[in-house]
């Protein structure tokens, strides 16, 4: 029972205090913050990060070096764009990117290397661009082929030990 009491207590006090009046009769408003100004809409959409390119296939190319490209983009809205991260799926892909703005119709690239070292065979990996325009996915594919065995035997009885 004094645990109804003390709650219906705290709830007609909190109750009394948003009802209280100035001192001319007017109600007065509680001490609520004033509402923080709305920062203005963006025009941007994820359609003025305008790639040359979306998806770019590397066609087959040999195991054991690092491939490279650049996705090229141009800003085609009002605003500045800002690319805010650009994520992979997996460790074998590195991107770059600058945190310059792009000012409108200007371009930007997002540098791409893909490491072919122990990865033979078919590949296609998604690149997500976050940027204050939304997000966009590009994709690099391609095949790797396995690189040619060591045409030089490696036997370890010939090799003199001292």
């Amino acid at each position: 029972m004094k645990k109804l009491l003390l709650s219906l207590s705290v709830v007609l006090a909190v109750s009394g205090v948003s009802y209280a009046q100035s001192h001319d009769g007017q109600p007065t408003a509680t001490t609520t913050a004033a509402p923080a100004a709305a920062a203005p809409a963006s025009s941007l959409k994820p359609e003025n990060l305008q790639f040359n390119e979306e998806i770019h296939d590397f066609g087959t190319v040999a195991e054991g070096g690092d491939i490279n490209f650049n996705f090229v983009f141009k800003n085609t809205g009002k605003e500045p764009i800002i690319v805010q991260s650009v994520n992979v799926s997996c460790g074998c892909t590195s991107p770059s990117w600058s945190k310059d703005p792009v000012l409108p119709g200007k371009k930007g690239t997002i540098p791409v290397t893909y490491h072919t070292q122990g990865r033979v065979g078919q590949f296609n990996k998604p690149i997500t661009v976050m940027s204050n325009a939304g997000t966009k996915v590009i994709t690099i594919k391609g095949t790797v082929e396995k690189a040619p065995e060591n045409s030089v035997p490696t036997n370890k009885s010939m090799v003199k030990m001292n």
